[in-house]
């Protein structure tokens, strides 16, 4: 299991990610944009959402760090766009870290199957600090 750094920007991110794949001499980042996720039949996706990243990561220096656009309309707030990410092959793990944050919390998205995880949700514990939890089964993972 690992704690990993979940970062993200508003609209810049590929820029970012590239410069720091620079930097820190990693292997050019693997990017999937909102528009190459599998389509929603309730839900259209905006034009200008098609090229934003959703998901990339870098490995630097032996840590998993992430990246992600906001979708456009959610908030932005440079200095809060930091989150945690736990990715577990332990899935009762991954409830009791979810369940015990979320109280006196606030729950950004219930523990569920999403086309990446069999399980994931996000939580803002009780201090301010984002939290996000995804079951990596081994198949396939963030």
């Amino acid at each position: 299991m690992s704690v990993d750094v979940y970062l993200n920007f508003n609209g810049n991110c590929r820029e970012a990610v590239e410069y720091y794949a620079q930097v820190f001499r990693t292997e050019q980042p693997q990017i999937m944009t909102f528009g190459e996720t599998p389509p929603d039949p309730n839900f259209t996706l905006p034009e200008e959402a098609k090229n934003l990243v959703m998901h990339t990561r870098l490995n630097i220096q032996g840590s998993n760090v992430m990246f992600s656009d906001v979708f456009p309309g959610m908030p932005f707030i440079a200095g809060n766009n930091i989150s945690l990410a736990i990715v577990s092959k332990n899935l009762e793990e991954i409830q009791s870290y979810f369940h015990q944050l979320k109280e006196g919390g606030k729950v950004g998205m219930d523990l569920q199957e999403t086309f990446w995880s069999k399980c994931y949700g996000s939580v803002t514990d009780k201090f301010g600090i984002e939290w996000q939890f995804n079951y990596d089964s081994g198949e396939t993972g963030m």
